[in-house]
């Protein structure tokens, strides 16, 4: 059989969607075309469901450190789950998850709403504390 009659092949699997990507050889630096799972649609928006169901932009009365202790164990569980395989199909939901903790930031202080003073503030969190949330060590938004 040749190589092109495969091209359309795809399954779905545990959460992974197996088709034909982009793939990187390491030792001569060229890419390819290989058979590889990656992060499927449906999951990423069960996982874009389940963050808009947390409502986090509403929950104004919580601080910055009650926030991480509460979305930082369901994003590390989807970090560690989908890692293993093409993890930059995580990487939207992972700015997802940015952008609602920037509109949570501007619901709560008021003084952030102006784009220049959030920007200046928001970059001076992640500097200050880079761990604080488990999605900051893959996707830097911003």
């Amino acid at each position: 059989m040749r190589r092109e009659q495969h091209e359309h092949t795809s399954f779905t699997f545990l959460g992974f969607t197996f088709r034909q990507r982009k793939a990187h050889n390491r030792t001569t630096g060229k890419h390819f075309l290989g058979f590889q799972p990656a992060m499927n649609s449906e999951a990423k928006k069960a996982k874009g469901t389940q963050l808009r169901r947390l409502a986090l932009h509403r929950q104004t009365n919580l601080t910055m450190d009650d926030l991480a202790r509460r979305l930082n164990p369901v994003v590390r569980g989807w970090m560690q789950y989908y890692e293993r395989f093409y993890r930059t199909e995580m990487w939207p939901l992972l700015g997802r998850v940015s952008t609602c903790l920037m509109r949570w930031a501007r619901a709560k202080y008021r003084r952030l709403r102006a784009d220049k003073g959030f920007r200046r503030w928001w970059q001076g969190v992640q500097q200050r504390s880079p761990l604080l949330f488990a999605h900051w060590t893959w996707v830097r938004t911003y």
